[in-house]
């Protein structure tokens, strides 16, 4: 089952309950009520509850987009690092060439391939992964230029290097999902109690009123599902692409 079917009944079945609590209480009561004795105060807190959920919801998008971008941005300078180290090796001796470029390819076809689901299953790197970035490693490092070419190229790609892996470490600390259990306790509370307060405004079975209760109560059902969506950078649903990867080859 797909994340955008599992939207798409999350949202039907939030509309469905708001609107059958609301058939169910309509028949409950009896002729004599009157909607227009809904207390102003009440309102007013329906108006700050609201107010301050939005805000607390905002916060909640504002925070997993910033962490998606910022993935994204480790994941761009990992493969502009591994590209660099292919281009700069181009005057190293062609059995020293191959081997790197051979390695950072055998890394980029990995990471694209393999451990990108290991991250979304997982939440952290693969020590696989690991290991073919340690071998491009000691392949750089282990040369010893003998022209003065090679040894000017020599501390650039050490330093390329070096940044693809400390780009890829960022890249592990992005993988898992960063909203803590409590915040996600209030957010889910929050969308309850604010579309609870729906019934103390004495809603009505007026086609008008369920349209605009279904609508509000599925608004909230998919700002929650887009903040769980975005807290997972490498997951199946709006994630971290590993194109820039798959570009080395």
């Amino acid at each position: 089952m797909t994340q955008w079917l599992v939207l798409l009944i999350a949202m039907v079945a939030v509309c469905a309950v708001v609107l059958s609590v609301v058939v169910l209480r309509q028949r409950r009561i009896g002729d004599d009520d009157d909607p227009s004795e809904t207390p102003d105060v009440i309102e007013y807190m329906v108006m700050m509850i609201g107010v301050v959920y939005a805000i607390v919801l905002g916060l909640a998008i504002a925070g997993v987009w910033e962490g998606m971008g910022s993935a994204q941005a480790n994941v761009q300078a990992e493969a502009q690092a591994l590209h660099e180290v292919k281009a700069r090796v181009q005057v190293y001796p062609p059995d020293v060439r191959d081997r790197v470029r051979a390695d950072v390819d055998a890394y980029a076809r990995f990471v694209s391939a393999k451990e990108w689901p290991y991250m979304r299953d997982h939440g952290s790197l693969s020590a696989r992964g690991t290991a073919l970035l340690d071998q491009v490693r000691t392949d750089v490092t282990r040369f010893d230029p003998t022209s003065d070419l090679a040894a000017q190229a020599y501390q650039p790609v050490v330093d390329e290097v070096a940044a693809a892996d400390q780009a890829r470490v960022a890249r592990g600390q992005s993988a898992g999902a960063t909203m803590p259990g409590i915040v996600w306790f209030g957010l889910i509370t929050g969308g309850l109690v604010t579309v609870g307060l729906i019934f103390t405004l004495q809603i009505r079975r007026s086609p008008r009123e369920l349209l605009l209760a279904g609508l509000f109560s599925a608004l909230i059902a998919f700002l929650l599902f887009l903040i769980w969506d975005l807290d997972a950078p490498f997951g199946s649903g709006l994630a971290v692409s590993a194109d820039a990867f798959r570009d080395l080859l």
